[in-house]
């Protein structure tokens, strides 16, 4: 059992997939929706700190390199596109809600690693990121848990 639980914490740390397939593939496994949201929820917001200090300036460090260069960039673009996505949503006051449920809805490209980036290059504080993302990944750990385990009733498992 303690192999499912890991595994689905490491699922949950890549980026892209994160909680939002961490949770489907513990519940699938057999673990409880709610430890298959705490462990993942875990596992999703251990990136987040280390994608705040540092993914900024790396990937602006990165921007210009020839190998490496396109690449960076295009995460940039696309950082601070979801970035001001966030504050066309909401005025700067309403900018924590925002990120929460920018994080919160489960579509692709919009995780925890994203919204933090694009949180990160608004300048938002860190505590205010740090708090919107973790309940944004609550919310979605919620919703995947609750799509995953009626999907699973549905065909009768």
């Amino acid at each position: 059992m303690l192999k499912k639980y890991i595994l689905a914490f490491l699922i949950s740390m890549v980026p892209l997939v994160e909680l939002r397939g961490g949770v489907p593939a513990a519940i699938t496994m057999g673990v409880p929706a709610l430890n298959a949201i705490a462990v993942c929820a875990v596992g999703n917001m251990l990136p987040v700190p280390i994608i705040y200090l540092f993914a900024r300036k790396v990937l602006l460090w990165g921007s210009d390199k020839p190998k490496i260069g396109p690449i960076f960039t295009k995460i940039l673009v696309k950082g601070e596109k979801a970035g001001q996505k966030l504050v066309a949503t909401a005025s700067r006051k309403g900018l924590f809600v925002a990120l929460m449920l920018f994080v919160g809805i489960p579509l692709p490209g919009t995780g925890a690693w994203t919204g933090t980036l694009a949180a990160s290059l608004l300048n938002m504080g860190w505590k205010s990121t740090t708090a919107a993302v973790a309940l944004g990944v609550l919310l979605a750990g919620c919703i995947m848990a609750l799509g995953s385990t009626g999907l699973l009733h549905l065909f009768g498992y």
